[in-house]
Order: C-alpha cells, then sequence, then structure tokens
C-alpha cells in the first residue's frame, strides 16, 4: 500500500510546543501514533488528523481542476447497422432484428417529435408515419414510451417528449440519418 504525505504547517511555532508540551504532561503514560498526530494536527486548529487529511483533500480538490472526463466512444458499426434500417432517408425502412438497433431507431424518432409541445396522439402518429416505411408506427409509439423518451396522459390522449441527452451512439446515429435525408 503506498503512503500519502500530507505536508504540515504550524503558524507558530512557539504555540505549537505549548501545546503539545501541555498534551504530554496531561497524559499518564507515552502517547502512540496516532494519539501524536492527533496532537500535532489539534495544535494547528483542527479536531483531529481525519479532520486535517479531509481538509488537505478537498483543499486539493479545489485547487487543482478536475481532469475532463474521455469523450464517451462511439460504436460506429452499431450506427452503421442501424442508419441501414434507414436505407439513406428519413423514413425506417424496416424495424431492426437486434434490441440494441431497435433502440438507437426509437432515438431517432424521438428526434423528429417537436420539443416542448404538447401533442394528440393523431399528430404523433403522423409524424412517426411520416418516417415509418414498414407500416407499424403503434409499435414506434410504443417504445418511446417504454423507454422514457415520451409520456403520455392517462387517458393516452396527450404526449409530450421527454428532453434527455441522447447517449452517443443516438446523437451520431440522428446525424448520420439527418445528413442523408437532406441531401
Amino acid at each position: 500500500m503506498s503512503r500519502t504525505l500530507h505536508a504540515y504547517q504550524a503558524p507558530d511555532l512557539s504555540a505549537l510546543a505549548r501545546t503539545l508540551k501541555r498534551e504530554l504532561e496531561a497524559r499518564p503514560e507515552r502517547p502512540g501514533h496516532v494519539e501524536l498526530l492527533n496532537m500535532l494536527t489539534k495544535a494547528v486548529g483542527y479536531r483531529n488528523y481525519q479532520h486535517f487529511k479531509a481538509s488537505r483533500a478537498a483543499e486539493d480538490r479545489l485547487s487543482h481542476p478536475q481532469v475532463a472526463e474521455p469523450a464517451p466512444v462511439v460504436d460506429f458499426r452499431r450506427v452503421e447497422l442501424t442508419a441501414r434500417c434507414f436505407a439513406g432517408t428519413d423514413v425506417l425502412v424496416r424495424w431492426p432484428g437486434k434490441l440494441n438497433q431497435q433502440q438507437l431507431a426509437i432515438w431517432v424518432m424521438w428526434s423528429f417529435l417537436p420539443a416542448g409541445k404538447d401533442m394528440p396522439e393523431k399528430a404523433v402518429n403522423e409524424i412517426l408515419a411520416r418516417h415509418n416505411g414498414f407500416g407499424d408506427h403503434v409499435l414506434l409509439r410504443r417504445e418511446l414510451v417504454n423507454m422514457g423518451l415520451v409520456t403520455r396522459t392517462v387517458d393516452c390522449r396527450v404526449y409530450r417528449r421527454v428532453e434527455r441527452k441522447p447517449p452517443p451512439d443516438a446523437r451520431e446515429l440522428i446525424r448520420v440519418v439527418k445528413a442523408a435525408s437532406s441531401r
């Protein structure tokens, strides 16, 4: 196990010596390692050694900005296989056979729905039917709800797109489908 070094600084060496002398005289026997650490850190204003370590760790985190997380990796093969189901258009011509490709395709359908707008079921059906080439817009609507990308009222009359950031693969597929359809 590696040791973590903790820098120690006493603003007043004389006050530190007096505090340590008092602590040591008050004890009937010689203090152990941890007790000495606690005495030293108490002498400079901390409750105990754990408080000292926690305070220093927080100071390090605040003074050194966190390294940015690496950009999420896009599975371009998965995107390519799912994009084939759109056949170079913005119409899903066939329902993918694999669940992970179905979920990506549903994100594309989600992107066609207007943001922040309540829509009647008929309007949702019209949008999904326009981008559906295999004749089952009801399946698409149900999957949007099942994936939590669309909410609906209890009576299923009003639908609303849920604003979420698509995963990296879905963002790439949305970009590919919309770019192909605009040509």
